[in-house]
């Protein structure tokens, strides 16, 4: 790989994997664009391994409370300060764990394709828009009930389809729940580090499995600036967030749908 295209696909993972425009569809689309061989799944890991180091370090103070109380909750055998925000996380995480399990084979095959991401961007743009605008501002992630966790986890597991958008459609959710805006950003990116992690996983015993040669610049620098971009999108998402809202994500969703239709159709 040379170092634009490892530039481009690690910036884009950084940026896409926290913005609700679906990482899977530009990573998917942009080797389609600009004719570059697949990057392999060794710069799969380490990208995702930089956004994992982002977000972690981002809410690294919320973590480590959470951490605490959610052992101290193992220990006394109860819901302890903010434990019951760390059990939210893990057990939101349970469906898409499970969906990743059964549908795996379908979705890096049959789900692939330029006209269901196009379908799906729009789709999901045009639902995140509505919950924006519909949902009250009331909730903080803080006062999740159990039924909210599950409905959030059955959305993060929806987008195992290409171009829904993790982090689109589980703010969505929260949105449509009644959770703020920063409230429903917060429990998506806390969401994520389970998720990162499972994926990273599961690329990494693929890697180990399979006889590749390891491009090590590739995976360096691919790590490293993917957690640059990836902080960067999450401090200035947060800082603005409320000031704009979803809507210019619904419109960018929109433009790259049509944009894929006319293409690829």
């Amino acid at each position: 790989m040379d170092f634009l295209h490892i530039l481009s696909l690690a910036i884009l993972q950084g940026l896409t994997e926290f913005l609700p425009i679906s990482s899977s569809a530009h990573l998917i689309l942009l080797p389609l664009v600009s004719g570059w061989q697949d990057q392999g799944l060794a710069f799969d890991v380490a990208v995702h391994v930089g956004t994992l180091s982002a977000v972690v370090f981002y809410f690294r103070h919320m973590l480590k409370k959470l951490v605490a109380d959610w052992l101290d909750s193992l220990i006394k055998k109860q819901l302890v300060g903010e434990s019951k925000l760390a059990w939210a996380v893990l057990f939101g995480t349970i469906p898409v764990g499970l969906a990743g399990l059964l549908f795996n084979d379908i979705i890096e095959t049959s789900l692939r394709s330029p006209f269901v991401i196009a379908t799906t961007t729009i789709v999901f743009g045009v639902l995140l828009g509505w919950a924006d605008w519909y949902g009250k501002q009331e909730r903080t992630e803080h006062q999740l009930s159990w039924k909210d966790v599950v409905v959030v986890g059955i959305a993060q597991a929806i987008a195992l389809i290409p171009g829904t958008s993790r982090s689109g459609i589980t703010m969505t959710a929260g949105r449509l729940l009644g959770l703020s805006r920063t409230a429903s950003a917060h429990f998506s990116f806390l969401l994520s580090i389970p998720v990162i992690i499972l994926a990273g996983g599961l690329k990494t015993i693929e890697l180990i499995q399979s006889d590749t040669t390891t491009d090590w610049f590739a995976l360096c620098s691919g790590a490293i600036i993917s957690a640059l971009s990836a902080y960067l999108c999450i401090t200035l998402f947060m800082r603005l967030l409320e000031k704009v809202g979803m809507w210019p994500f619904v419109i960018y969703r929109l433009i790259l749908g049509a944009i894929l239709i006319a293409l690829f159709t």
